[in-house]
C-alpha cells in the first residue's frame, strides 16, 4: 500500500512538473507575441511620428516655396520697374548733358548780345523825348555794373536787361505829370510837365501864361500860342488825377 502511494506521489509530481513545464512553454510564445505587438505598435507610432514630422516639414517647405515664388515674382516686377527708371534717368542725363553743352554755347552768345542791347538802349534814351533822362541813364549804368558782377548769374543779368526794355516800353503808353524847370532864352522857368507816352511832351509855366512843346525833330522846346494854354492845363490835371479823362487839343509832330 505504501508502495502504491509513493508511486502515485511520484506520478503526481512528474505530472505536475510536466504541467508546469508545459505552461512555461505556452507562456513564452504569448509573451513573445505581446512583445512583438508592443514593439510593432511602438515602431508604428515612431513611423507615424516621423510621417507627421515629414508632412509638417513638407507643408512648411511648400509654404516657404510659395513665399519664395511670390517674392521672386514681386522682385521681378520691382527689378523691371527699377530698370525702366534707370533707363529713363540715363535718358534724362544724356538730355541734360546736351542741354548743358547748349547752355555753354548760349552763354557765349548771350553775353555779347546783352552788351549790344544795353548800348542800343542807351542810344535810344539819349535820342528819345527828354523825360526822366538822368534816372533812365542811371539804370543803364547799373546794368553795365551787373554784367561785370561774377556773383550774378547770366540768366539774372539777362532778366534785368529785359526788364529795362520793358520799363522803356511802358513809358510809351503812360500819361504822367511832374514839375521842374526849363531854360528859355538863358532864363530858368519853373514849369509843370505833362507827357502822353511819346506822342506829346509839353510844359506850362506855374502862372499858366506860357506853354511849350518838345520838338522831336529840332530837339528843343518850342513855345506854343495861347490857344494851347487851357488844353495843356487840362492835360496836366488829367495826368495828376485831378480831372476825368477827356479829349484835349495837343500839339503833335508827325513822323518824318
Amino acid at each position: 500500500m505504501s508502495v502504491k502511494i509513493r508511486k502515485s506521489l511520484v506520478a503526481s509530481a512528474l505530472f505536475g512538473a510536466a504541467a508546469i513545464a508545459s505552461s512555461n512553454v505556452m507562456a513564452d510564445p504569448l509573451n513573445d507575441i505581446q512583445k512583438v505587438g508592443q514593439q510593432t505598435q511602438t515602431a508604428a507610432k515612431k513611423s507615424q511620428d516621423k510621417i507627421d514630422g515629414i508632412y509638417g516639414q513638407t507643408i512648411e517647405m511648400v509654404a516657404e516655396y510659395r513665399g519664395i515664388v511670390d517674392e521672386t515674382e514681386l522682385l521681378k516686377v520691382y527689378n523691371d520697374h527699377v530698370a525702366r527708371l534707370v533707363a529713363d534717368q540715363n535718358a534724362n542725363i544724356e538730355s541734360l548733358e546736351r542741354q548743358i553743352a547748349t547752355v555753354d554755347k548760349t552763354k557765349q552768345d548771350v553775353v555779347p548780345l546783352m552788351y549790344r542791347m544795353i548800348d542800343t538802349l542807351e542810344q535810344f534814351i539819349k535820342a528819345d523825348v527828354p523825360f526822366d533822362t538822368e534816372k533812365r541813364l542811371e539804370r543803364i549804368e547799373r546794368l553795365r555794373e551787373t554784367l561785370t558782377n561774377a556773383k550774378v548769374t547770366t540768366s539774372e543779368k539777362y532778366r534785368q536787361v529785359l526788364e529795362a526794355y520793358s520799363i522803356e516800353t511802358n513809358y510809351g503808353s503812360a500819361m504822367v505829370a511832374s514839375q521842374g524847370s526849363l531854360e528859355i532864352n538863358g532864363k530858368n522857368i519853373n514849369v509843370d510837365f505833362a507827357r502822353l507816352g511819346r506822342i506829346a511832351f509839353v510844359a506850362q509855366s506855374f502862372d499858366q501864361k506860357q506853354a511849350w512843346v518838345w520838338n522831336t525833330s529840332s530837339k528843343q522846346w518850342d513855345q506854343l500860342g495861347e490857344e494851347y494854354l487851357k488844353p495843356i492845363k487840362d492835360m496836366i490835371r488829367i495826368a495828376r488825377g485831378q480831372a476825368a479823362p477827356e479829349l484835349v487839343k495837343l500839339p503833335i509832330f508827325g513822323a518824318e
